[in-house]
């Protein structure tokens, strides 16, 4: 089998960082009145800043996923490499710009380009891990000798204000005003942002690059039910009304085309099913020491789980120190799809590595718990 090799890693954050005081100058205020969630949410998740494609006091877009996408990909163009040779393209997102096409076919004609290969993975956080993992298998199979991926999202599109002041007005005329905390807390935990990765069959022949060892993808949705969910209702049974068996009318004042967590859910199982039983089951496949691990990079969602991801990881059989963990949460937010990307990219351009060092990625996704750990070696 041929060997991968991530050659290089770029991001493009959109316009300029938002801290916290400034959310909702660019979120908007639902029914113009402040949340009541934000406060509690932002100091338990520790994010100080991020980036939003919306302009601020407008609600208008200034990007699009596809152009913040393409923009991270056009970074990637240097002496060795040149978008006309790529043959093949891979997009991982959840907040796509449309229904269809797929996101992928947006991305590639926002850069010009045409007669490669092109995939949309669809998902949450793992459909920036899924859309690399097609061009791993192949560059690993011999199909392809190079090959790009991606993940980005525009969560701020959908967490904007507009988007829930009918389910708001609605709510105020049954003296309930306001939105589910499910929905609200939301929109103080997700941030914009896209990062790309090149990924070839041969290493780089100056500088540093990433071999690919191994990507395990595990998912746990055939026992556990749905947890992070949009264009959908959930009944107290898990089960599903999909958005298009309402009315029109029903779709916007339920805001079903938002955001929504089971938190009760989330917290009850996320660490179990994306930590502890992944890592025990990969463990009986890959001979993985935490001795021979350099960097742990783990994607989060907040801070509050970085005690409990190492509890699950040392439950699971694999303790890695807290000296080891690598991770930009608190400057970047929670990017979903594209957070093992901007992580990467941050540590790959950063001088720090060094030949021979092996990093250990972990992302997951509590859709309907699934997980992935990526472990790559310095070459």
């Amino acid at each position: 089998m041929t060997k991968v090799y991530i050659n290089n890693i770029q991001k493009f954050m959109p316009n300029e960082p938002v801290l916290n005081d400034e959310m909702e100058e660019y979120l908007g205020y639902i029914g113009g009145k402040k949340s009541k969630a934000k406060n509690i949410v932002l100091r338990s998740n520790g994010i100080k800043r991020r980036f939003y494609v919306l302009e601020k006091n407008s609600l208008k877009p200034l990007f699009t996923n596809a152009q913040i996408t393409a923009n991270a990909i056009k970074k990637l163009e240097n002496d060795d490499f040149k978008l006309e040779k790529l043959e093949a393209l891979s997009c991982g997102t959840t907040s796509a710009d449309q229904l269809m096409p797929g996101h992928t076919l947006m991305v590639q004609g926002e850069l010009g380009i045409n007669e490669i290969e092109t995939l949309s993975a669809s998902g949450i956080c793992l459909s920036g891990i899924n859309a690399l993992k097609y061009i791993y298998y192949g560059i690993k199979a011999g199909e392809l000798t190079n090959g790009i991926s991606t993940g980005s999202e525009t969560s701020s599109m959908v967490l904007n204000s507009k988007n829930f002041e009918e389910e708001s007005n609605y709510k105020e005329l049954e003296k309930n005003p306001g939105i589910e905390f499910e929905k609200d807390f939301l929109r103080w935990m997700l941030s914009d942002g896209a990062g790309a990765m090149l990924l070839e069959n041969k290493p780089n022949e100056k500088g540093l690059s990433l071999e690919v060892k191994w990507i395990d993808i595990l998912s746990y949705a055939g026992e556990m039910p749905i947890c992070m969910y949009s264009g959908c209702e959930v009944d107290e049974n898990h089960n599903i009304t999909p958005w298009r068996a309402f009315e029109q009318q029903e779709v916007m004042s339920r805001s079903l085309l938002s955001i929504k967590q089971n938190v009760k859910l989330l917290n009850e199982n996320i660490i179990e099913y994306t930590v502890t039983k992944p890592i025990q089951k990969i463990l009986e496949k890959r001979d993985l020491k935490e001795e021979d691990i350099a960097y742990f990079i783990p994607h989060y969602s907040s801070t509050f789980f970085r005690e409990k991801v190492y509890e699950g990881m040392k439950k699971g059989g694999l303790e890695i120190p807290f000296e080891k963990w690598f991770t930009n949460l608190t400057e970047f937010g929670n990017t979903g799809s594209a957070s093992i990307y901007i992580m990467l990219e941050e540590l790959f351009n950063s001088n720090k590595l060094k030949k021979g060092q092996k990093l250990l990625c972990y992302i997951p996704e509590s859709g309907r718990f699934s997980t992935a750990f990526m472990y790559l070696e310095v070459v």
